[in-house]
Parts: C-alpha cells; sequence; structure tokens
C-alpha cells in the first residue's frame, strides 16, 4: 500500500517537472495546481498510513522507502508532528511500555559510561598511541576486576565474620613501621593473613561456619577465574586465530585495511605510518625467506647460535632458581625472625630473599636482550615470541622453586606455617611494587633523558609491552598464590594496580614512544591471556589444591586446626547433616555423586564431546571462509575487464 501511494506520487511530480517536449500542461488533461494537490493527497495517505502503524513497523516502512534521504527525514518529520499533535490518549499501552523501556535503557547506557573506571583515559591512550599500547592497559584494568572481585567476597564472607566474631590473636605487637616492608610484627596479629582467623560457629540463626566459609570462598572465586580466562582465551583465539588466517592478513590487508582510526594525536599518526611501513617490510621479508632458502652451512651456524642462546638462558634460569632455594632453606636467614619476633634485625633479614628475587627478574630478562643479540633472527615476531618464552620460563622456574620450598621445607619448621608463606608472598609483592617503580624511573626516565639530550642516537625509548605485561602476570601469579594463606592479599594488589596505571600513563606521555613492531598486537594479546591461563593460574591453582587436599594443617593457628586435611572440613559437615531427613538429600549427593569416580569419569567425557564438536564447527567455519574467499578470487576472475583492443572487436560494417 505504501509503495502504491509513492509510486503514484512520485509519478504526479516527473509530470509535473518534466513535461513531455515543452507540451503544456493542459494537454495532459491536469493542471500544476491539480498535481501538487494529488502529490500532497497521496504524501497525508502516506502520513496516515504511517501514523496508525507501530513504532518498529513504521520505522522499518520509512526506511524501505525508495525515496532519497532527505524526502523521507520530511515524510518522518511529519508523522512525529501528527503523533504530537494528538490530545487523546493512544490505545496501545504496549507502545508507551516500550518507548519508556527503551527511554530508560538509553539512560542506563549514557550513566554506565561514566561509571566505567577509566574510559577516557584509555580512550585518550589509544588516540595518543594506538591500540598495541592501549592493549596493555586494558590487560591492567581487567586484572584489577579479577582482584577487586576477590576483595570483595573474600571482606564479605570471611572477614567480617572474623571481625565480629574477634580475630584468633594470642598475643599483641605494637606497630613500628618496619611491617609495611615486612608484613610480620603487628601485621602478624590481624585478619592480613591465615592466623588470624579460626575455625569456630559463629553464633546466628542460622549458624555460621567459618571453616566452610573460608573453603568455599576461596574455592568459588578460584573456579570463576577459571571459567572466565578459559571463556576469554576462546574468544580471544576465535577471533584473532581463527578468523585472522588467510590472504586477508596479508600485505594487502595491512596495506588498505589496517590503519587505527582511533588515533588522532599528530605524533601517533607519524608512529603509526612508521609501524605501517615495517610491518610491510616484515611481511615481504617473510615472503622472501620463504623463497630464498639457506644453504646447509648457513642452518648449520644458525641451529648453533640458536642452541647456544637456548643453554646460556636456560642455564641462568636454573642457576637463578638454584641460588634462591639454597637461600631460602638457610634457617639462619628463613627463621630467625619465628624464633625471636621482637628483634629488628632479625626482621629485616626476613627482606634478602624478595630482594634478590626483585633484582633476578629485573636483571635477567636485560641479560636475556643482549643473548638475543647473538641470535640472526630475521622475523621480529619470532624474536618477540621467543624472548617471551624465555621470560616466562624464568618467572615460572622462580615461582616453582619458592612453591616447593613453602610446601616441603616451611611445614615441618614453621609452628604457624600458613601465615608464613602469606607473609612470604606480601614482601614478594611489596618489592615487586618498588622494583617496578625503580624501572620506571632508570629504565624510562633516564633512557629518554640519555638518548634525546646525550646521545641522541639512542632516541626515545619504546614502551616494552611485552615486558610490562609479564611483570603483571608474574604479580597476579603471586596473588592467586596467596589468596589461601592471605585472604586480604587483593587489598595490596588492587592499589597496586591502581599506582601502576597512573605512573604508567605519566611514563608513557613524557619518556616512551610506541612500539616500532607491534604487528599483529592482537594475536599477542591472546598469547597474553593463555599465559596468564597456563602456567600461572594452574600452577596457582595446583598449589592451593594440594595444599587444601594433602597438607596437615597448623595446629596452633587457623580455621583448619585439628583436622587431617582442610578438605576434612567438607566430611565433617555432611556427617552432621547425615541424620536430619530435610538435609539427608545432600549428604546422598555428597556420598553417592560428587565421591564417586564415575561422575567425574561421565563428566570428563561430556567435556570431551563437546571439545570435540566446537572443534569440529571451528573447522567447519575455517573451511567456510576459505571457500568464500576463493570464491571471491573466481568471481573477481570471470568479471569482464576493459579491453584496450576494444576498437578490433566491432563488426566492420559499421
Amino acid at each position: 500500500m505504501l509503495r502504491q501511494i509513492y509510486d503514484q506520487s512520485s509519478r504526479m511530480r516527473r509530470m509535473s517537472v518534466f513535461p513531455q517536449h515543452g507540451a503544456a500542461l493542459g494537454h495532459l488533461g491536469l493542471s500544476a495546481n491539480e498535481i501538487r494537490q494529488e502529490v500532497e493527497n497521496n504524501t497525508s495517505e502516506l502520513v496516515s498510513d504511517l501514523v496508525n502503524q507501530s513504532a518498529r513497523a513504521r520505522f522499518q516502512a520509512i526506511r524501505s522507502l525508495p525515496m532519497p534521504f532527505s524526502e523521507r527525514k520530511i515524510i518522518r518529520n511529519r508523522v512525529n508532528s501528527v503523533k504530537q499533535s494528538k490530545t487523546i490518549i493512544p490505545t496501545n499501552c504496549g507502545q508507551q511500555v516500550s518507548r519508556s523501556f527503551r527511554r530508560f535503557r538509553a539512560g542506563l547506557a549514557s550513566a554506565r559510561q561514566y561509571l566505567i573506571i577509566w574510559h577516557d583515559t584509555l580512550k585518550d591512550i589509544g588516540g595518543r598511541f594506538g591500540t598495541s599500547v592501549l592493549s596493555y592497559f586494558l590487560f591492567l584494568k581487567w586484572l584489577l576486576k579479577f582482584n577487586l572481585f576477590s576483595l570483595i567476597i573474600n571482606f564479605c564472607f570471611i572477614t567480617i565474620p572474623q571481625i565480629v566474631h574477634a580475630p584468633n590473636i594470642s598475643s599483641v605487637t605494637g606497630f613500628r613501621g618496619l611491617e609495611l616492608l615486612t608484613g610480620v610484627g603487628y601485621f602478624n596479629q590481624t585478619v592480613l593473613y591465615y592466623g588470624g582467623y579460626n575455625g569456630e560457629v559463629i553464633v546466628s540463626k542460622p549458624g555460621y561456619n567459618m571453616q566452610l566459609a573460608y573453603f568455599f570462598t576461596i574455592a568459588a572465586y578460584l573456579v570463576l577465574c577459571g571459567v572466565s580466562l578459559i571463556y576469554s582465551m576462546s574468544r580471544s583465539f576465535q577471533k584473532n586465530f581463527v578468523l585472522d588466517t588467510g590472504p586477508v592478513s596479508g600485505g594487502a590487508w595491512r596495506l588498505l585495511c589496517s590503519w587505527d582510526f582511533s588515533v588522532v594525536n599528530e605524533k601517533a599518526i607519524q608512529y603509526n605510518k612508521n609501524n605501517l611501513a615495517i610491518q610491510l617490510k616484515e611481511s615481504l621479508s617473510e615472503r622472501l625467506q620463504e623463497k630464498n632458502k639457506m644453504d646447509l652451512s648457513d642452518r648449520i651456524k644458525h641451529l648453533s647460535l640458536n642452541v647456544l642462546a637456548w643453554l646460556l638462558s636456560l642455564g641462568l634460569a636454573v642457576g637463578c632458581s638454584a641460588g634462591i632455594y639454597f637461600l631460602g632453606t638457610d634457617p639462619e636467614l628463613a627463621f630467625s625472625f619465628n624464633h625471636s619476633p621482637n628483634d629488628l634485625t632479625a626482621e629485616a633479614s626476613t627482606l634478602l630473599l624478595p630482594v634478590v628475587v626483585s633484582i633476578i627478574n629485573l636483571i635477567v630478562p636485560i641479560l636475556y636482550s643482549l643473548i638475543s643479540k647473538i641470535e640472526s633472527y630475521s622475523n621480529p615476531r619470532a624474536k618477540i615470541y621467543i624472548s617471551i618464552v624465555r621470560n616466562v620460563i624464568l618467572k615460572m622456574s622462580i615461582l616453582g622453586i619458592l612453591c616447593f620450598y613453602w610446601l616441603d621445607f616451611v611445614p615441618n619448621s614453621v609452628s604457624c606455617w600458613e601465615s608464613f608463606v602469606g607473609q612470604s608472598v606480601y614482601r614478594l609483592l611489596i618489592f615487586d611494587f618498588i622494583f617496578c617503580l625503580i624501572g620506571i624511573f632508570y629504565g624510562e626516565f633516564l633512557l629518554n633523558v640519555i638518548g634525546t639530550r646525550c646521545i641522541q642516537s639512542l632516541g626515545v625509548p619504546e614502551f616494552d609491552i611485552a615486558r610490562n605485561v609479564l611483570d603483571l602476570i608474574y604479580a597476579q601469579t603471586l596473588a592467586w598464590i596467596g589468596i589461601y594463606f592471605s585472604p586480604l592479599l587483593p587489598v595490596m594488589q588492587v592499589l597496586k594496580l591502581f599506582i601502576i596505571f597512573y605512573l604508567k600513563k605519566i611514563s608513557l606521555s613524557m619518556n616512551c614512544q610506541p612500539p616500532k613492531h607491534s604487528g599483529r598486537a592482537a594475536q599477542i594479546q591472546t598469547v597474553f591471556i593463555a599465559l596468564l591461563f597456563f602456567p600461572s593460574f594452574v600452577g596457582a591453582l595446583s598449589m592451593v589444591a594440594f595444599t587444601v587436599w594433602s597438607l596437615k594443617p597448623s595446629s596452633e593457628c587457623g580455621p583448619f586446626q585439628g583436622l587431617d586435611t582442610p578438605f576434612h572440613t567438607i566430611f565433617s559437615w555432611t556427617a552432621s547433616i547425615q541424620g536430619p531427613s530435610e538435609t539427608n538429600w545432600v549428604w546422598w549427593i555428597f556420598e553417592n555423586i560428587l565421591r564417586s569416580e564415575l561422575f567425574y569419569y561421565l563428566i570428563s567425557l561430556i567435556i570431551l564431546v563437546i571439545t570435540y564438536f566446537l572443534w569440529q564447527i571451528t573447522e567447519g567455519r575455517k573451511q567456510l571462509i576459505n571457500t568464500l574467499r576463493q570464491q571471491i578470487v573466481n568471481d573477481y576472475d570471470q568479471t569482464p575487464h576493459f579491453n584496450p583492443n576494444w576498437m578490433n572487436t566491432l563488426p566492420l560494417d559499421m
């Protein structure tokens, strides 16, 4: 109906504007006023039909009208004026409710932008330095959400009930200031550590079991972190690896479609131009490497240099790990404060291990970069990945040795060993933050001064995204390890991430430039998420699980004192609910399902089947994408092109 009205009005409009061969309008049987009147009547009828439709149908109808945008806008304005001029209440209340809901949702969306933390700051960073640098700050913000969530649930379900019930304190020590670095002394008497909690049932209606609260709060947080990491990793992998393959990721795509339009700063635009040129050179060099293969002697030389570099890197990692183990197991340094808690010298001696670990994490990556100079990697992306792998091996080796020391040596030497582990993690986080500040000043500020004023050939230092992200992963791994031994450890991690965000932003603006080799930053971001899951999260989860399932808790402190393992609190709880008929079903589920090997076998089988189906779906999508790309190429080949010899194709009798 609407199209018929529009076609009739269009014919009338053409008759009034374009009379045939200059004939008068009277010869057509209609005058100009009659034609205008007919057009106006048709337009009015079109507007009346649109007014009577629902909002969604009216919107779709106006969009589908085959007329210029200006005329559609005039008709829309007339429809809105007619709707507003009606004084009667519309009979369709659903439209009013739908309109109010849309306005409310739009208001929430606009207000949500003001509540999002660092929204404008992140837009400014992306506009000045590009998406590759922005990915670091987005990763930092993502970790901040993890720690905020942990802080909220731990404080609400563990700390507040314990504070109300009174913490498990045996003695009182005054605050001396050194506790801010060591984490012992006064802090040892608070709910910051495992020893500040007890396993009593708080008298209330119903009773609040601190053992169950401590166990299930930590377990729920770790499970939610694992699910979130798996989901984020799969989405990022699908977006940046599965769908970003094939011809579209070649040089033509980079040249025509890879420009970062969020950049508005002139200096950043020039950086992006240089970055794009470097990416094109890298793409061309990769293709040349495929064509120009090395001869046997060059291959042997290249392989020998790589083996030498890897031997040096692994030797450094093994040597550092061994030194940390022997330093940690020295009883005079490790446990002197545990035997004399009022001795400031003994308290200060506990700082030696975290200082050594932080120095290793600061110096050895620099040595790795020097070792990489002897390797002849022509592909910068391969060089970046190898540097990431070596740094991950170093950091995870150190954490592995520390975890082995904490779980094998400490429980047999310290009475309240869980609090001792929490204090050790606290000191590592504190000195990691201090050395991060030192790196910002000496590694970025002084290099900028030297490169711009003293040795100008060095230039402005680049913002090392890989090293900074690996530092965040290392600190987050410590936070996950210490969550069981220090439930309020996320407080320090949240403060640390807040301060690092603003200091890195200031240092980036004043001292650094975007990295030149930042091609495929989204794929590197996926690698960082994968590293955060494995080995970071999986390693921390394994340590906490081993502590809960296998180690005997301290008999003098903590909520699980008196139990064989912390997991036995579940057995005690299920035994207490076995008798009453209203809770007997919970005991049956635990005994016959959760403790059954068949249940976990079926769960594993279902997960494998789902994984197989998702893998098949992914493979089908990849094949479909390749088929469509090939079809585009074939259609382009079959499209008729301009023939420069078109004159020779004309018939001779023309």
